[in-house]
């Protein structure tokens, strides 16, 4: 059903690349195509340090990664779009308001909580965000 997943945050550095690598580790076999970009990219950048770290700890290597700034062809040619927070859900229909109906929380089937951004924060608050992102992840998965 799903063949294209984006996924969305501010800069493209921190939390949608690292949902972009947990779901493609978790989706390999099913030939999903999954990518993220950001609302206000730092276009070009790797992912931050501690989240590439972590995600590394993990089995997981994320170096190919560089930010990408969010663009309305993404949106329209996404299938499904997940997004860290409810704001974003507002910027993202800006964009492409004909995106809407396919535009949700990643932690839609939990508490639909915010992912709050880690960025220039200490290595423990990058650890928690990654745990809200990985539960956020796994729990779309008997979705997709």
């Amino acid at each position: 059903m799903f063949k294209r997943i984006l996924i969305v945050c501010i800069g493209n550095i921190c939390r949608s690349p690292t949902a972009e690598f947990l779901f493609r580790e978790r989706l390999a076999h099913r030939g999903i195509h999954i990518s993220s970009a950001g609302l206000k990219a730092l276009v070009g950048r790797p992912m931050d340090d501690n989240a590439m770290q972590i995600l590394k700890e993990h089995g997981i290597d994320a170096a190919e990664h560089r930010a990408r700034q969010l663009d309305p062809t993404m949106l329209r040619d996404a299938d499904l779009i997940l997004t860290m927070e409810r704001n974003h859900l507002t910027a993202v229909s800006r964009v492409a308001p004909e995106a809407s109906g396919k535009l949700f929380l990643l932690d839609k089937w939990h508490t639909a909580s915010d992912v709050p951004d880690p960025f220039r924060q200490p290595r423990h608050v990058f650890e928690h965000v990654h745990a809200m992102i990985e539960s956020g992840v796994d729990s779309w998965l008997r979705y997709l």
